[in-house]
């Protein structure tokens, strides 16, 4: 209820006042956490193969940004949110994508505004979207008021929501994800994301693989003072063979490119290189001393 009121009440602010006190609140939760602030440091650094100084303060104010301007996305009104998109460049590969009859993945990192991307097309053409459920569960009925309007359209994270994305790309219509979450045990494989690896959703790829579908790249970078964003999509620059180990590296090498655009923009603080938490317990139990055998 707390939460629910707080954001209600910080969509009234406009984005420039959003993102001022979102700059703040990056900082403050960098101070706050040495935990987050190693891994942002470590990621980052490892990321532009040397430290930035310049590029490290940026982030940190970016990614609190990055959260403060949810209420804006979620609860402000969905044309107003779409209009904050002052630029579009690369709405001609969707063009070309419809009149051949493809079904379109749009594949988003964690990179600049992503929750506005979803929105930005479904302006346009109908889009499902993969969910999955916030941590905070009073977060969800705010994240499904903001994110399941108009023409955007959500599938959960299971087995049926796969084979629902499986559908609408094989009825030639458009789905978005977020590759770079780390998946459970089971659902990814080790892949090099910035030289180290990564426990990497094999999804994407397997949705790539479907027959007819072209892959659009999308992120949506924050402009300075509150000015809005511009939406950019953009063509692989690898093609995807079909086997499914080399496709999810090459989805993580063109994460990377998009990243290396807009590095400040990108979430360090993700801890990218985690284990699944089944893989942690297998190992923790494998490390475990035996009581001997009577």
């Amino acid at each position: 209820m707390l939460l629910d009121l707080l954001f209600r009440l910080l969509s009234r602010l406009p984005l420039a006042g959003l993102h001022r006190l979102g700059g703040w609140m990056g900082w403050l939760a960098y101070w706050a956490s040495p935990s987050y602030a190693r891994r942002l440091r470590a990621n980052l650094a490892n990321a532009l193969g040397r430290e930035d100084e310049a590029v490290r303060r940026a982030a940190i104010a970016e990614a609190g940004r990055q959260a403060l301007e949810l209420p804006f996305i979620w609860l402000r009104p969905a044309q107003e949110v779409v209009a904050a998109a002052v630029r579009t460049e690369g709405w001609e590969l969707v063009e070309q994508a419809r009149a051949e009859g493809a079904g379109i993945l749009f594949i988003t990192p964690h990179l600049g505004c992503f929750e506005i991307t979803a929105q930005c097309i479904a302006a346009r053409i109908p889009i499902t979207v993969l969910y999955r459920p916030p941590r905070k569960a009073a977060l969800q009925p705010l994240m499904e008021a903001g994110r399941a309007r108009g023409r955007l359209r959500t599938a959960p994270a299971d087995v049926s929501g796969v084979r629902r994305l499986v559908k609408t790309l094989r009825s030639h219509e458009a789905v978005g994800m977020l590759p770079d979450q780390v998946p459970g045990a089971g659902e990814g494989v080790w892949a090099p994301f910035f030289g180290k690896p990564a426990w990497t959703m094999t999804l994407a790829a397997r949705l790539a693989a479907v027959k007819g579908v072209r892959v659009i790249y999308t992120w949506a970078e924050r402009l300075p003072r509150g000015a809005g964003y511009v939406f950019r999509l953009q063509a692989p620059t690898e093609p995807l063979s079909g086997e499914l180990e080399a496709d999810v590296a090459t989805i993580n090498r063109e994460v990377e490119r998009l990243v290396l655009q807009c590095p400040q923009q990108y979430l360090w603080g993700y801890n990218r290189y985690k284990q699944p938490r089944k893989a942690r317990e297998d190992a923790a139990d494998a490390a475990a001393p035996r009581e001997p055998q009577q």
